[in-house]
């Protein structure tokens, strides 16, 4: 099976288990178009805290970059969107560790740099405010819940063009078995259709479209 699986047709799979409440809002999108990320999730969450000083807040920030396991994609729920939280420093220190993807439901900065960082990146917004003195991280590795999704720790996230797709840890291994499956017999059917089958004809075959 590709190691890109798109998150439509993990979302296929989902929901012919019965599990259609999987896909985060649409408001979170990549940075850039062809940004994709697949991997573990490790959970952030955090606030705005403005008792912070500027080198606790800092100091904070940079001990949650180092906590981010590699390989996996890094989820953060901030609890806000008027602070930007990644920009290309931190895009990069992730990238470096091998850090698969980060998605938050809030703001980033930097737009240009973090493209181009090689970390990708999905966000709701950019802003130029930074977190310096005004946020902190108050969980790690617990539970967050995104647009009525709850994302536990190693949950599967399946992340592209599309939207978000978060697949339970217990089920990944099983879900991305079906949709490598899927993915051949659209494989077959695409040359099929560029063959010019009609498509009434591809359907009765292959059951897809």
């Amino acid at each position: 099976m590709s190691d890109r699986v798109p998150s439509s047709v993990v979302y296929d799979v989902m929901k012919a288990h019965g599990m259609e409440h999987c896909v985060l809002p649409a408001s979170i999108r990549g940075l850039g178009a062809h940004h994709y990320a697949l991997g573990p999730a490790f959970t952030i969450a955090g606030h705005e805290d403005n008792s912070l000083s500027a080198h606790d807040s800092l100091l904070r920030w940079s001990e949650l970059l180092s906590r981010v396991p590699p390989e996996t994609v890094a989820v953060c729920q901030p609890n806000t969107h008027a602070i930007a939280l990644m920009g290309e420093l931190s895009a990069r220190a992730l990238a470096v560790k091998g850090v698969r993807g980060y998605l938050v439901d809030g703001a980033c900065r930097d737009g240009d740099l973090v493209e181009e960082s090689g970390l990708p990146v999905f966000c709701t917004n950019l802003t130029p405010c930074d977190i310096v003195a005004r946020w902190t991280w108050t969980t790690l590795g617990e539970p967050v819940v995104i647009g009525g999704v709850t994302i536990s720790e190693s949950d599967l996230i399946v992340a592209d063009r599309d939207g978000i797709v978060v697949v339970p840890r217990i089920m990944a291994d099983d879900i991305l078995a079906e949709a490598g499956a899927i993915l051949e017999t659209e494989s077959e059917m695409r040359h099929a259709i560029l063959s010019g089958m009609d498509p009434k004809e591809a359907y009765l075959k292959y059951g897809k479209f």
